[in-house]
């Protein structure tokens, strides 16, 4: 069994790659994209990325690369998810280059806010140093001092719902997800802070 777990996971791999390289090839055509946000994803991410629930993250504004990274991974099956997996299962590289641009272009009209301004200074100081003595960094190295990200590796999370920055780190910490880097690191964290986190980089901008 566990020869054939490592054959499946090498041809997982293997098409994440193939995926990657026919998206290089790919042009982005915003129309198209529009219309693939509109009729496939608007339900839960909203025609024009703005979430209206906190269980979907928003997409307006977040990094064309990273978007189409995530479409790849849930597409390939690198990353588990039941119902993007369905969603992303028939859409060819170009779809995924359009609907990546086509979020990407559009602006964050309904930005998470801050509820707890105590958890959120707490957050705060976590987002900025890190927590030494757990070997934690700052999460600004990475994800930028506004929380803009670096579009072809990390996200954007500046207005980003709270429950769901706190759910991925979660993720991260009980395996659900898995990150090279960010496991480690949620897994070195206690529940309240990552939701300090999460508090704070939903008052980012």
């Amino acid at each position: 069994m566990k020869y054939v777990a490592v054959a499946v996971a090498a041809l997982t791999l293997a098409g994440a790659t193939l995926a990657t390289g026919a998206l290089a090839q790919a042009k982005a055509d915003l129309t198209r994209g529009q219309q693939i946000a509109t009729t496939v994803c608007a339900a839960c991410h909203g025609a024009d990325g703005n979430s209206l629930t906190s269980a979907n993250p928003h997409l307006a504004g977040q990094g064309e690369q990273y978007i189409a990274s995530q479409l790849i991974a849930f597409k390939s099956g690198t990353r588990v998810n039941a119902i993007m997996a369905g969603m992303s299962a028939g859409l060819a590289p170009e779809d995924i280059k359009s609907v990546s641009a086509y979020y990407a272009a559009q602006k964050m009209t309904r930005p998470a806010v801050v509820q707890d301004k105590r958890i959120a200074d707490e957050g705060q100081r976590i987002y900025r140093a890190g927590i030494k003595k757990l070997d934690v960094p700052a999460c600004a190295g990475c994800h930028g001092a506004s929380g803009a990200g670096i579009p072809a590796q990390y996200p954007r999370l500046a207005g980003q719902w709270p429950e769901y920055t706190f759910g991925m780190l979660e993720g991260y910490a009980k395996d659900k997800r898995q990150h090279p880097v960010m496991s480690i690191i949620a897994k070195r964290m206690n529940e309240a802070q990552m939701k300090a986190v999460a508090e704070y980089v939903a008052g980012l901008r």
